[in-house]
């Protein structure tokens, strides 16, 4: 298959991502793509850390991306295709910028990258739950998110706010990583624990999503990430090794299993007549919200503070008649619609578009 623009032959967009710095997320994030690509699959890495980005020198690579009509050309090492800011600023310098900036660069990489026909792409993203994030959420369809912790408690209870964030955009967990999870001698075989263990896996069957495994604190990992060599070539029946080739395997399993149950409300089809929106639902069903009923729940920080949640909005100002002039598809969460009147800074989350209608319904009963 050629090079398709952009998002649209890859198959799965997958982030990783984790609550503060310093737990090993982008080392964790290069090598599992080398386990995927060993497994046979085609895998890309986008390095969206734009003010650390490390993907080039995890990579081991001093490739510069090259221009196609208009479009970036990505690199490639090790089989990964690859995008990094790293790579785009060889001065090394600080990439000193305001959010807005970045979020351009951010959508650049997503939709003016030669990405084409891929099985997975990883998103190494920046600690925390800011700007970047939010933009990649609602610009790519995730198939789900995967969390990276330690095993400390302190470093496990600020990782469980990246999952609130993922799910509050209707994007699965698929699964929690333990990093730095007990170191072995190589002399005695003795196992110790300097991060303590169990962290990762306590927070998984408290958020009630699966546990992808534990990774050693090895020095094998290090040593290939700051040579930029390929663990799973270099030492492929190393512990460091097989424990990456065994999440690698977990992780295809966990975004089976969520599409097969349907983790999330997501929307096949969506149409618009003017007078109503009406979306058709993966499960089969199908619901229709008139253009008064959306424009009076606009949930934007206009029609509604945004602290006590108290509607804004004088609903009498909104005109009966009023159409929809325009939506689009935010992510896999949300519609973006634009009105006759103008307004059209809501995002409406799907999950609310179906309960206005369950609503609709019960009054409709109750009459």
């Amino acid at each position: 298959m050629s090079a398709t623009p952009g998002l649209e032959a890859v198959k799965h967009v997958i982030a990783i991502a984790s609550g503060k710095g310093g737990v090993g997320k982008s080392t964790v994030t290069t090598n599992v793509a080398f386990a995927l690509h060993k497994l046979g699959y085609k895998v890309g890495l986008l390095d969206a850390d734009l003010y650390g980005p490390s993907q080039p020198g995890l990579l081991g690579s001093q490739e510069r991306p090259t221009g196609q009509d208009g479009f970036i050309v990505p690199m490639k090492k090790g089989g990964i295709k690859f995008i990094s800011m790293g790579a785009m600023n060889p001065s090394g310098r600080a990439f000193i910028v305001r959010a807005p900036i970045a979020v351009q660069a951010i959508q650049q990489f997503l939709t003016k990258v030669l990405w084409g026909d891929l099985d997975y792409l990883l998103v190494d993203l920046p600690p925390g739950t800011g700007d970047i994030q939010l933009t990649l959420v609602q610009m790519a369809r995730f198939s789900g998110a995967v969390i990276v912790t330690t095993p400390q408690r302190v470093a496990a209870e600020i990782a469980k706010k990246a999952p609130d964030m993922f799910k509050s955009v209707n994007v699965p967990i698929l699964g929690i990583v333990e990093n730095m999870s007990g170191f072995t001698c190589s002399h005695c075989g003795e196992i110790s624990e300097p991060f303590k263990k169990g962290g990762g896996e306590a927070m998984a069957h408290e958020l009630n999503v699966p546990f992808l495994g534990s990774l050693p604190l090895d020095p094998e990992i290090m040593m290939s990430g700051d040579e930029g060599i390929n663990l799973m070539d270099a030492k492929p029946d190393s512990h460091a090794a097989l424990a990456f080739l065994a999440l690698a395997q977990k992780l295809g399993e966990s975004i089976r299993v969520a599409d097969s149950l349907g983790l999330t409300i997501e929307a096949e089809h969506v149409e618009n007549n003017g007078t109503s929106i009406s979306v058709l639902w993966k499960d089969g069903s199908k619901s229709e919200v008139d253009a008064y009923s959306l424009r009076i729940q606009c949930p934007c920080a206009a029609c509604v503070d945004e602290y006590t949640g108290t509607k804004i909005l004088k609903t009498e100002t909104v005109p009966l008649t009023i159409r929809i002039e325009h939506y689009n598809i935010v992510g896999r969460y949300g519609l973006s619609v634009r009105f006759s009147d103008g307004h059209g800074t809501g995002i409406y989350k799907l999950s609310n578009i179906k309960q206005m209608l369950k609503q609709s319904s019960d009054a409709t009963l109750s009459v």
